[in-house]
């Protein structure tokens, strides 16, 4: 990839009578130039006196600023005092004890979210394939709205579990993926839900359950990257977080934020179109300071920075046509549109250039000689960026509130995905 163009330095700086932390603040001199506090501020190195697990009280859940949002997930119960454990069920969905009766076979969990599957036909048919292959009765986790699949796993990592399936939303995959990364534990995706984005960035067939859930006892096992998010609250506290296939800050976690869930649920992947058109209303762009590692100091004015594992979006866009998701790099898009027509050039770059014209030896030489700044793209095996006032976050398509500062990385290889036997991976 070729040098990263100087970004642009046109940003007014940002106006805000908050009170924030000290940390916050520094987050704030760093994004108006200031070296030294951008270094003093770093995430870089694990501190964990500072660092706190995300607030997943189904009573705080629905605030976006400070934890995790789950517009899809079962409505929050709390009346006989559960306290967001994870829940272990019964072939039969009747609730049963977390400690599983030991085997001398090999043994998968399925961990699903029951309100994008059809529970009564994926236990039975997953137990159905076990059996066939000489496995034991598998364990059989619900997600909740307290726990969104990291807990299910863990549970099951405790049951000496062979392999682990998960069905359910993007959220739900990764939630999972964080747990099972570094494990070397296979996981097996089962398609569901609105995007399927790792599924589809993988190549995976997204309408044909059988055959994933074979592949958990006869295909391979391929290692892909995972990418990690530490993220600073403007309050300091300091969360991590796993995403499998792309971060971000700005716009695109506002139009998140401003999707309708009843219309996400209806039309899918298209309700972001929806919720792009809401965001765009107030959109404002604001100034970062940026540093990928090994390489200086940048500051620019932006309106949304995406920190991609792979790049392919629902219905065949590009959004980073040269992310790959076992090269151990994480790739960046910077978005910044200026001018009325900005943002016209913006998806010119997105959908007509990356995911049209790079597709033909001739549409490549005319990208060759093209020019443009709204969208520019780097390459490395991490990023760290400053911003005050704090800029609402995503992972993989989920709200996680707001943040003045984010450094995220790549862990090479870190998850064991499942393929079916004789999958092409040539273009992973």
């Amino acid at each position: 990839m070729a040098a990263p163009e100087e970004p642009r330095d046109d940003a007014d700086a940002p106006e805000n009578d908050e009170t924030v932390s000290p940390e916050a603040e520094k987050d704030r001199a760093a994004s108006e130039g200031s070296h030294e506090d951008f270094h003093d501020a770093s995430l870089k190195e694990d501190d964990e006196d500072d660092t706190v697990a995300a607030d997943n009280d189904p009573k705080s859940a629905a605030d976006p600023d400070d934890v995790i949002h789950q517009p899809d997930d079962v409505e929050p119960d709390t009346s006989d005092g559960e306290e967001g454990e994870a829940r272990r069920v019964s072939p039969d969905g009747d609730d049963a004890p977390m400690d599983a009766e030991p085997t001398s076979k090999k043994r998968a969990a399925l961990i699903y979210n029951p309100t994008k599957v059809d529970p009564e036909v994926l236990r039975p048919r997953v137990s159905e394939l076990a059996a066939a292959a000489g496995w034991a009765e598998p364990l059989f986790y619900e997600t909740t709205v307290d726990d969104l699949g990291d807990d299910a796993t863990r549970a099951a990592l405790e049951e000496e579990v062979d392999a682990v399936l998960v069905a359910g939303g993007d959220g739900t995959v990764r939630a999972v993926a964080e747990a099972l990364t570094s494990t070397g534990i296979p996981l097996t995706i089962v398609p569901s839900g609105t995007g399927n984005l790792l599924a589809r960035n993988l190549n995976l067939p997204l309408d044909d359950a059988d055959t994933m859930i074979r592949a958990t006892f006869d295909g391979k096992v391929h290692a892909t990257d995972t990418g990690i998010a530490r993220i600073r609250r403007a309050d300091g506290t300091v969360e991590e977080h796993g995403f499998v296939v792309m971060a971000g800050m700005g716009l695109d976690a506002a139009m998140i934020q401003n999707t309708r869930p009843e219309l996400k649920k209806s039309v899918g992947w298209v309700a972001y179109v929806d919720g792009a058109a809401r965001s765009l209303v107030n959109a404002k762009p604001f100034r970062v300071m940026y540093q990928l590692d090994g390489h200086r100091l940048h500051s620019a004015k932006v309106q949304s920075v995406l920190f991609a594992n792979c790049g392919a979006l629902p219905g065949g866009v590009a959004l980073i046509p040269e992310a790959s998701i076992a090269d151990g790099l994480l790739d960046v898009a910077v978005i910044q549109p200026t001018g009325p027509l900005g943002w016209i050039g913006v998806w010119r770059k997105i959908w007509w250039d990356n995911s049209v014209l790079r597709r033909f030896r001739a549409g490549r030489r005319v990208l060759e000689r093209r020019r443009d700044s709204s969208v520019r793209y780097l390459r490395g095996s991490g990023i760290e960026l400053a911003t005050a006032p704090a800029q609402p976050i995503e992972l993989d398509g989920d709200e996680f509130g707001e943040a003045t500062r984010i450094y995220t990385r790549i862990v090479e290889g870190g998850l064991a995905v499942v393929l079916p036997a004789g999958h092409d991976t040539s273009k992973l």
